[in-house]
């Protein structure tokens, strides 16, 4: 058994040499799993399934060739690609899981989620994340213009880049009570995220028997956490090897 993890690739027309390396990972790295799961920030930005960016396009074709090669794909969203829903997915041939998901390895449970609900001490980002999640919104949001909504989502994402300048590293990061929570409640003995762009691999205070790893943002590099019988490895590399 291998399997593949990935988030925050952060795919977007004006850096077409991470969406180069991220495709070249598709299919080089991830031919050689049983499956890969992607955790969310996919996309810089994503206004809705109905978006006719080539870019997508040529995604959801490398995505769905991993499927006809037999290794399925599994999504979760992230903060950026919250909108991202089922006809893109379909297009993709992925399947799509809730933000918080368990898997069952063997004897050890895999809790995978995206990350962003864990940096708790980061309240008026978990107030504005309450906000946009409404089911009412987000529909209304969707029956606006394309142009509209692109207008929209620069203008958030600009108003976020300004706030995050005044935030310590420390309110940004994941709250490790948020952390403890989670694995408490889902009986997980390892945890593995993204958002915090901080790549690592974490033994929990508990009993050293406990990991968290946090998977890095593909702004330089690809970077991935794996799992197989050697166990939990985080794997960083050029976009083109």
């Amino acid at each position: 058994m291998s399997l593949l993890f990935v988030a925050d690739i952060h795919l977007c027309q004006q850096e077409s040499a991470i969406t180069t390396g991220f495709i070249h990972f598709l299919h080089t790295r991830a031919l050689k799993a049983d499956a890969l799961y992607i955790l969310g920030d996919l996309f810089e930005v994503w206004i809705g399934d109905d978006d006719p960016n080539p870019l997508y396009q040529d995604i959801a074709l490398a995505l769905k060739v991993l499927n006809q090669r037999g290794i399925p794909c599994y999504f979760i969203n992230g903060n950026r690609d919250f909108l991202l829903s089922s006809r893109y997915a379909t297009a993709c041939a992925m399947t799509l899981l809730p933000e918080q998901q368990v898997l069952q390895l063997d004897r050890q449970r895999v809790v995978i989620l995206h990350g962003d609900v864990l940096c708790t001490d980061d309240k008026a980002y978990q107030s504005f994340r309450r906000m946009v999640h409404q089911r009412w919104l987000k529909q209304l949001f969707l029956y606006l213009p394309l142009s509209l909504r692109l207008l929209i989502a620069d203008r958030i994402r600009a108003n976020s880049q300004r706030a995050n300048v005044g935030k310590t590293d420390n309110i940004m990061d994941v709250n490790q009570q948020a952390v403890m929570a989670v694995m408490t409640y889902t009986g997980a003995s390892v945890m593995i995220h993204g958002h915090t762009h901080q790549p690592a691999i974490h033994t929990m205070d508990m009993d050293n028997c406990h990991y968290r790893a946090v998977l890095g943002s593909w702004h330089q590099q690809g970077s991935a956490i794996k799992i197989d019988a050697a166990g939990v490895t985080l794997v960083e590399f050029p976009f083109c090897s």
